[in-house]
């Protein structure tokens, strides 16, 4: 079982899919390493700004008003300074691309010796040190004033846009596949023997070009079938009036007895010939499927060969209607009985049965079979096995064969 859709609709749909999702992904990676420098660097002056703002109210505030400094920059910006202490324990910093370049912008402008940290003891934000003398401190700020929120408003947008795109993108291409669909019934259509219907010749100049030349072979089929169906029955016609005079001198002869039958048998098999010439013929026309039940066609069928004193005998069960071509289906009980009487040498029999939801039709004989290497070769119609080309096992298959 393989996961890739096999139907043109889903693949192209698919495909514009994938499309669009990596476009959207390189459009967004793109933007945020675009972004990514001068953000790092607009932070590292904010940063700078703030450090260099701290140190100076420490430097000239005065000794007593220190406390209350530092007090108002945590309640009002949320800005804390703590003196360093040997030994603590420090939370080092993210390693990533934007930290790193953060980081580097903000040593660049207050020195190299500024470190950094992601907490220290149980206080946790964004830490920078700087110096006043020779002592040490921590500016340690909100982690919100640094980290970006994430953009989820954007998000959805893009979104929607994307969805927007997949549903858009699913219009046009069924709006493609919709002819192609049309156009694989139609030439399944064809295969069974069926003229359909002209197909729309509108939509892309390429669409609108195959379908004119679709409609136009279909029509050039049609009139080709009718063309062959009428010559076959005219001919076919045509010979039958001199055989039945030829016949009618034969038997008016007065030739040897043996001579005379033979050539009435000959005769006989040439005016059977042209009957499936003529039954070929009328099984191309047009007769629409009806409701049938094929159980009483076969009973019909059989009880028309009692009526001629052949021995045929009947095993027909009960099955239910079915959309068929009632003379089509006629003649082809009546060819396959015809057959299993002269080569099937005795006990022919017909049933009628349903098997897994489908209508079984079958004649029963005694004759020496076909080799499987033939079956599908005599389901053609006027086909003979070699063997029936010397007389010694003529059996003729198809002529008037008609699936319903």
């Amino acid at each position: 079982m393989t996961l890739v859709p096999r139907t043109l609709l889903w693949r192209s749909f698919i495909l514009i899919s994938l499309l669009m999702i990596i476009s959207v992904t390189a459009w967004f990676q793109i933007l945020r390493n675009h972004e990514r420098e001068p953000r790092a660097r607009q932070l590292a002056q904010m940063v700078v700004s703030v450090v260099n703002l701290t140190r100076a109210a420490l430097v000239t505030a005065h000794a007593d008003k220190r406390r209350a400094l530092l007090t108002e920059l945590s309640d009002r910006e949320g800005i804390r300074v703590y003196p360093t202490e040997p030994g603590e324990k420090l939370l080092p910093s993210p390693d990533t691309a934007f930290v790193n370049m953060l980081h580097a912008e903000v040593r660049r402008q207050l020195g190299d010796d500024t470190r950094f940290a992601a907490g220290v003891g149980e206080q946790h934000g964004f830490l920078i040190s700087f110096s006043i003398d020779d002592d040490e401190y921590w500016v340690l700020l909100p982690r919100e004033r640094l980290e970006r929120q994430f953009p989820w408003q954007w998000l959805g947008w893009t979104a929607l846009a994307l969805l927007l795109s997949l549903i858009s993108a699913w219009l046009i291409v069924s709006r493609i596949n919709r002819p192609l669909k049309a156009l694989a019934a139609a030439a399944a259509d064809i295969g069974k023997g069926i003229t359909p219907a002209p197909l729309p010749e509108s939509g892309p100049a390429e669409i609108e070009t195959l379908a004119r030349s679709f409609n136009q072979m279909s029509q050039d089929l049609a009139r080709l079938d009718a063309d062959r169906a009428l010559i076959l029955a005219g001919v076919s016609h045509d010979l039958r009036t001199p055989l039945s005079r030829l016949r009618l001198s034969t038997e008016m002869s007065g030739s040897d007895e043996a001579l005379k039958q033979g050539m009435i048998a000959d005769i006989g098999e040439m005016d059977s010939i042209i009957g499936q010439f003529l039954d070929f013929a009328r099984t191309q026309s047009d007769e629409a499927p009806e409701p049938v039940d094929l159980a009483v066609l076969a009973r019909e069928a059989v009880e028309h060969h009692l009526r001629l004193g052949r021995a045929v005998q009947a095993k027909l069960d009960p099955v239910p209607q079915m959309s068929l071509r009632r003379m089509g289906i006629k003649r082809l009980i009546s060819n396959l009985v015809d057959n299993a009487l002269a080569y099937g040498e005795k006990d022919v029999c017909v049933a009628t049965r349903e098997a897994d939801g489908k209508l079984v039709l079958e004649v029963l004989d005694r004759g020496p079979g076909i080799p499987p290497a033939e079956a599908e070769r005599l389901k053609q119609p006027f086909t003979r096995l070699e063997i029936a080309r010397s007389g010694s096992f003529p059996l003729h298959v198809g002529a008037g064969t008609h699936e319903g």
